[in-house]
């Protein structure tokens, strides 16, 4: 079975804001064969957003996305329908680091009132996953990788180098086997958000 991990990036300000408001700004994903890997694909391309096409300072800073980066993208809908063109028909288990990440995609296919695929339902919260597996309360994907004894990889918060950075883990955590011996790997299965 095929994974499709992703990681997105949407606007955001400092302090509380309403979610209702955030755009998603990148789709960073990538393919893995199986839990063992290797990354066979990847995806990425920034988004313009329609809502607030201006991006706060704080959003530049946190994802180092430029205006520019979003201004020159095409919306929404044309990089999400691309973006399922990518993971393409053939069965796959769709994960991602939280619940966020489907909620966004979810709210963004609502606001231009688009269909949501409902294969991306069958959704995987691999932070839930890992902490199960590894019998800690969840926490945030940086903490996972020093945990594993991973480097972290391209820049935080840039969805394409997130979206690798999960895919590590899960190739270097659920991809084993859980005893030495044991040919049964965890698998990503759909978990409640």
């Amino acid at each position: 079975m095929r994974y499709i991990i992703v990681d997105l990036e949407a606007t955001c300000w400092e302090g509380d804001f309403p979610r209702e408001n955030m755009e998603v700004i990148e789709i960073g994903a990538v393919e893995l064969l199986s839990a063992k890997g290797p990354i066979s694909r990847q995806f990425c391309e920034f988004v313009r957003p329609v809502h607030t096409p201006i991006l706060s300072d704080y959003c530049t800073k946190l994802t180092s996305i430029t205006q520019n980066d979003v201004t020159m993208a095409s919306t929404f809908p044309k990089v999400f329908q691309r973006f399922v063109d990518w993971v393409g028909p053939d069965p796959f288990i769709f994960g991602s680091w939280g619940a966020f990440d489907l909620k966004q995609l979810k709210r963004d296919c609502q606001r231009h009132q688009m269909a949501f695929p409902a294969a991306f339902d069958l959704h995987s919260n691999i932070k839930r996953v890992y902490a199960r597996f590894r019998h800690i309360p969840p926490c945030p994907m940086t903490q996972a990788l020093q945990f594993e004894g991973l480097p972290l990889e391209g820049v935080h918060h840039r969805g394409i180098d997130d979206a690798r950075n999960i895919a590590k883990l899960v190739m270097a955590v659920l991809g084993k086997p859980i005893m030495a011996g044991r040919s049964t790997m965890p698998t990503l299965v759909k978990l409640p958000v």
